[in-house]
């Protein structure tokens, strides 16, 4: 119906044609396995199935197609009254999408955060930042931009300052607020030779910077034997994940991320039920 309607009104070449027919049923075939009916599809399930593309190593070009005959076909539905609504609109570009989170396993990161030396200035400084890291979920841009006057230590918080200038309040645990008096107390005097107000200063008296942080991070965790890719962005991914599979909702991770779409923050959930199915294919006798 929609591709005789493409092909009719729209005048589409036929080579486009069958383009869209192999986008179209590949789209119908990922939905029969994910046991979702045609007209229950949300933007949630749009967003994963080009993910799921874009780890196969779809390009990019081709899943801009596939968006453009899958959002064609809604809006085509919708237009007849076959469908209420479109989960296609509004949707971004597919240039923004990335594969779906790197989430390290909670004793992979318990070895990232033993990593750093802190017999040394140097090392207390960047265990208090890798701890403040995954405790909070911030962005490593935001973690280089805090102040010390961002910190409200006896009641376990930082502000931060994320996309858009939004400020919001991040709270942070007990061996997070442990590691970063025991930085400021015993290791930041080192590094404070210019009297700057952030917390996490490098050995110029600067904040540091988002590169410098990320070679660290590569270094401790080869130091840690960590195998899995390892990038600034993981400590936050690990947060999410592990937040979520601990049983935290998802509109307190959304804020903790400081994510104005809670789609995006529902990515975390297709990874939390990728790791049990692979917990259940594993271990269960009739898997």
């Amino acid at each position: 119906m929609f591709l005789d309607y493409v092909s009719v009104e729209k005048g589409l070449a036929a080579n486009s044609l069958s383009a869209y027919r192999t986008d179209l049923r590949r789209f119908g075939t990922w939905l029969d396995d994910q046991k979702k009916a045609f007209e229950d599809v949300e933007r949630i399930d749009i967003v994963r199935y080009f993910q799921s593309l874009r780890t196969a190593g779809i390009s990019t070009r081709s899943v801009a197609r596939a968006l453009a005959a899958i959002r064609g076909m809604f809006r085509f539905l919708v237009a007849e009254r076959h469908l209420q609504r479109d989960p296609t609109e509004n949707l971004e570009n597919p240039k923004l999408w990335t594969s779906l989170p790197k989430s390290l396993l909670p004793s992979e990161v318990e070895a990232l955060l033993a990593a750093p030396d802190v017999t040394t200035g140097e090392g207390l400084r960047d265990a208090a930042m890798l701890e403040v890291l995954y405790a909070t979920g911030l962005r490593v841009s935001e973690l280089i931009r805090v102040r010390i006057d961002d910190l409200v230590m006896d009641a376990g918080f930082l502000r931060t300052m994320g996309k858009g200038s939004k400020e919001r309040i991040v709270p942070f645990g007990a061996r997070a607020r442990d590691a970063i008096v025991a930085y400021i107390e015993k290791g930041r005097g080192e590094f404070n030779t210019k009297n700057d107000p952030h917390l996490f200063l490098s050995r110029r008296g600067r904040p540091m910077s988002r590169q410098s942080f990320w070679m660290k991070i590569a270094r401790y965790a080869r130091a840690a034997g960590v195998t899995a890719h390892i990038s600034p962005q993981v400590p936050r991914d690990s947060f999410a994940t592990h937040l979520l599979e601990n049983g935290a909702d998802l509109r307190s991770v959304q804020l903790m991320l400081g994510h104005s779409d809670i789609s995006t923050t529902q990515i975390y959930t297709h990874v939390t039920r990728s790791r049990l199915q692979k917990l259940y294919d594993a271990h269960h006798p009739r898997a």
